[in-house]
């Protein structure tokens, strides 16, 4: 069998070696200046440009840490107090108002299209995260118009001591609110007995079950109080609802996720559905590139060693620049909004059809959340277990603006990544 496979695989290898010597050997000096002319591109593009352009770039693999990252952490600190405040004033605007604005982002009680759920607990009070996240949504359905008026907003308290969530009070005189836990229900968040990951996943729960319950409606976005929507974030919703997953809602999915982080978009990742995006991205690129070659020099054909080279060059070029970047291009139009199969973390913003909302909810009543397998993972878990599938909608519909975390307790120096 071995001395059989070497005799099939000999002629293959002699093949493929004698096309690299006739690449390589120098004819007249072509393929020699080739080499030299490759050489120097990689050497410029990877060990000068680049490092010139990307170092201050976040999500790229040139990013000195030690040059940008207490900076722009600060500054990005500073800018969410400022829209913090900004938050505070816009309410305080509508109250004193009595904006019409506030009855059009609520229109249609009975059985909205739309409902959004902001599911919300006490963090940093100057921060104003639930602020932040609500004046913004009714900001973008009041822009919306008419497209939105089937949308509803939902506010969901689920603070262990609800009557310290000041930023909460305040938006239950806005917009309809359910509250967990009563005051005599209140739990000292001091209390170690408490596994966190499993309340964090009732709590979602509870707040998923009561939107169902309380609203006849056709989908469920359930959103964390520290993601904040992109402006486009309606228009790619409709597109997405009424163009390309119309029937059945969602694509039969159990949810699109709406959100992944952007240090996690990488090509060189877990997701294997990115490695053929990836090649197809340097196939494209590479014949682009080629053909460029070809035409400069006068070359009268393009030689398959050009052709890989270029690929592979294109390919280490996008990575190393920053997939995170290349997406954003995307929101040139809702359609090319990129739909794939889902990954693992994070759930900051979920859009649901209220079908899989209910199966999400007896689905979750078969699990327990601990260290290790918090509430991502176990919906991410399910879709293995119970022959289910979800999507991930790229580039990102919210920005995640909480550096401090509700479930791992406060961070006194936070840092973007």
């Amino acid at each position: 069998m071995r001395f059989e496979r070497q005799r099939g695989e000999g002629p293959i290898m002699r093949t493929l070696w004698h096309h690299f010597l006739l690449w390589v050997r120098p004819r007249g000096g072509y393929c020699t200046s080739t080499f030299l002319q490759f050489f120097t591109l990689t050497a410029v593009t990877f060990g000068i440009v680049l490092p010139l352009v990307c170092h201050d770039l976040l999500h790229s693999y040139y990013f000195i840490r030690s040059w940008h990252l207490d900076h722009m952490s600060w500054e990005f600190l500073e800018q969410n107090l400022e829209e913090a405040q900004a938050a505070v004033q816009y309410f305080d605007n509508l109250r004193l108002l009595n904006s019409s604005l506030l009855t059009s982002a609520n229109a249609d009680e009975s059985s909205p299209k739309l409902v959004i759920t902001i599911v919300t607990v006490q963090r940093q009070l100057e921060y104003h995260y639930p602020l932040q996240v609500m004046s913004r949504f009714h900001h973008l359905l009041a822009r919306c118009g008419k497209a939105c008026r089937h949308h509803h907003l939902f506010l969901c308290n689920v603070d262990q001591n609800p009557q310290n969530h000041q930023d909460a009070h305040l938006l239950a005189k806005f917009f309809p609110t359910a509250v967990r836990y009563g005051e005599k229900e209140s739990v000292s968040s001091d209390d170690g007995s408490i596994n966190l990951f499993e309340k964090e996943k009732q709590d979602y729960a509870y707040c998923l079950a009561k939107t169902l319950s309380t609203f006849n409606t056709e989908y469920v976005m359930v959103v964390e109080d520290d993601a904040v929507p992109e402006d486009d974030i309606f228009s790619v919703l409709h597109h997405l609802l009424l163009a390309r997953f119309l029937e059945p809602p969602l694509g039969g999915a159990l949810y699109f996720k709406l959100y992944h982080p952007e240090r996690l978009q990488r090509y060189v990742n877990p997701e294997p559905m990115r490695i053929l995006e990836w090649i197809g991205l340097g196939m494209f690129l590479g014949t682009f590139l080629s053909l460029i070659y070809a035409w400069v020099l006068g070359h009268p054909d393009i030689s398959w060693p050009i052709f890989l080279f270029f690929m592979l060059y294109s390919m280490a070029l996008t990575e190393l620049f920053g997939r995170h970047y290349l997406l954003e291009l995307r929101r040139l139009t809702p359609a090319l909004y990129n739909v794939v199969p889902v990954t693992e973390c994070c759930t900051p913003a979920m859009l649901y059809s209220a079908a899989s909302a209910r199966r999400t909810l007896g689905y979750f009543n078969e699990l327990y959340c601990r260290p290790g397998f918090a509430k991502d993972t176990a919906l991410y878990s399910i879709l293995r277990k119970k022959g289910e599938w979800a999507y991930v909608v790229e580039p990102n519909l919210v920005r995640h603006v909480g550096l401090h975390s509700s479930l791992r307790g406060l961070n006194s120096d936070p840092k973007l990544l």
